[in-house]
């Protein structure tokens, strides 16, 4: 058997075992951070963010600021503003991307797939056809062809 490294995935491992809310602390730290946190863009009631552990190159977040979990819990201003940063986010990635296409979706609770429980968040996914290529399938590795750090830099400029 092969050894392929990924040392960046320990983070992931760590904290997954957190206790404390990624998201909510990267919305209560300051905005000279939000390049460190990944953090695209501030709403008044919701946020923008690079997923640090991607499915596809260019998965997005959208949150609500306010620590919640479930759907029915989002006030009307917070369920406008996560379509609203969702639609921005859709479009930088045409922009930026030039995607085929797209995966929208909210994992609820842990039999619907939340890694994270407690902190409602959307993923936008990015997909090309033909995206799907033998690294998956045989080996259980995606490969993500750019730097998250590049990738915050490309998008940021056509968000702000």
């Amino acid at each position: 058997m092969k050894n392929l490294w990924a040392p960046w995935r320990i983070q992931y491992i760590r904290q997954s075992r957190a206790r404390n809310c990624f998201l909510c602390a990267a919305f209560r730290s300051p905005p000279h951070r939000d390049r460190a946190n990944l953090l695209l863009k501030r709403g008044r009631t919701c946020g923008l963010m690079i997923n640090r552990f991607p499915y596809n190159g260019g998965h997005l977040m959208v949150a609500p600021r306010r620590h919640v979990a479930e759907l029915q819990d989002l006030r009307p201003a917070e369920q406008a503003e996560l379509m609203r940063l969702t639609t921005a986010a859709v479009s930088a990635l045409k922009k930026t991307m030039r995607p085929d296409g797209f995966n929208l979706g909210i994992n609820l609770g842990a039999a619907g797939g939340a890694g994270l429980r407690d902190h409602l968040h959307l993923h936008i996914v990015p997909r090309w056809n033909g995206d799907t290529n033998f690294m998956p399938v045989f080996a259980d590795v995606k490969v993500i062809p750019q730097a998250l750090d590049e990738l915050w830099a490309q998008l940021a400029a056509v968000l702000h």
